[in-house]
């Protein structure tokens, strides 16, 4: 599919594509949707097998951050950018540089931020070649944290809808992927009396959550198939897809993945087994809160941040509310919640203010 049909799609305004030669800089920038605003969304660093799979993650990848500022009630659209190649090799401050220089030319229509394999420190020297950044050391910093506060209330509240108690005491959450975030919201279950099972494809970060949190480790290819009250997708997205949708042994799959549907009627097949989804660009919108705070007037107040990030429990009660008044699944109510947003402000954004 070439690329025009591919941005007609997933409904895109804009694709980037990035080469410097001197750095070797491989780069692509998606704007979805700026109806409510700038396209934010993070940047991230990834060994693609290939150019077609690199293009289709930043499409599905921007896609997503339009619903989610839109869910989060940001006045914000949806981008994404990635980086073509390996995590070392390709974050020179010179590549990150160059890559900044891509950003300032589209005049602020795309405001960049951390996401996987990079950090606030490669923000700050995106930051040296243009003010569209978000996430840096002086201001709202690294979004995880707070993203894993996210995840937490929005499980309570899945918890709340699933079980009729937001109470997680003695109940057993596996988390696929201790990273930056799965390692926090470790704290955060560990801290209300879960059982933990956890996985990864690195043995140090499992040995860490098992010493430091009582957790019971699970091999990566039995995850998904693993007996467990809340299964947590904190890794990368597709998790939810035709080979895995039959084999969850769960109630509730609720974590931070982007993506983690990989096609849309994943979700249905999910509430037909009685399995409930937790849509991921509401649970994980904390961090482009986070982010987001950053660039209001006054600039970043934690506290406000907080307060924001502590809604996505009632949202996502809303969301379960309307997909069962409806008889759709979770990641259908929770799109039309976005899309109705959108629509709404498009129209208000019709007339002209100089």
């Amino acid at each position: 599919m070439g690329v025009f049909d591919l941005m007609e799609r997933y409904g895109h305004e804009q694709v980037v594509f990035c080469y410097d030669k001197a750095t070797g800089l491989k780069a692509i920038i998606g704007i979805h949707d700026t109806s409510l605003g700038p396209a934010l969304g993070g940047v991230r660093l990834w060994p693609y097998d290939t150019e077609e799979d690199a293009l289709l993650d930043v499409l599905r990848l921007s896609r997503g951050m339009t619903y989610k500022n839109a869910a989060m009630g940001l006045d914000l659209g949806g981008g994404k950018a990635v980086i073509w190649g390996e995590p070392g090799a390709a974050k020179s401050e010179a590549a990150l540089r160059a890559f900044g220089r891509f950003v300032h030319s589209l005049g602020g229509r795309y405001i960049a931020a951390e996401d996987v394999n990079t950090t606030v420190d490669d923000m700050a020297l995106v930051a040296a070649e243009t003010p569209h950044v978000a996430g840096r050391g002086e201001g709202s910093g690294d979004p995880s944290p707070v993203t894993a506060w996210g995840v937490f209330q929005g499980m309570r509240a899945a918890a709340r809808w699933a079980f009729g108690s937001d109470d997680l005491q003695g109940r057993t959450v596996l988390v696929q992927g201790l990273g930056k975030v799965g390692l926090r919201l470790c704290e955060h279950l560990h801290g209300a009396g879960a059982r933990l099972l956890v996985t990864d494809l690195n043995p140090q970060r499992v040995g860490e959550a098992v010493e430091r949190f009582g957790a019971a480790s699970v091999p990566p290819d039995e995850a998904v198939s693993a007996a467990c009250d809340i299964f947590s997708p904190c890794a990368l997205g597709g998790v939810v897809n035709d080979d895995t949708v039959e084999r969850f042994q769960c109630r509730i799959i609720a974590g931070s993945a982007n993506n983690q549907l990989q096609e849309l009627h994943h979700a249905d097949r999910l509430k037909e087994r009685g399995i409930l989804y937790a849509p991921d660009f509401i649970i994980n919108g904390g961090g482009v809160i986070n982010a987001a705070d950053e660039l209001r007037p006054g600039g970043y107040r934690q506290e406000r941040a907080l307060a924001q990030v502590e809604r996505i429990y009632h949202l996502l009660l809303a969301v379960f509310r309307t997909a069962e008044e409806q008889g759709i699944s979770t990641a259908r109510a929770a799109e039309q919640l976005s899309e109705e947003r959108i629509a709404a402000l498009r129209n208000v954004r019709r007339i002209y203010t100089g």
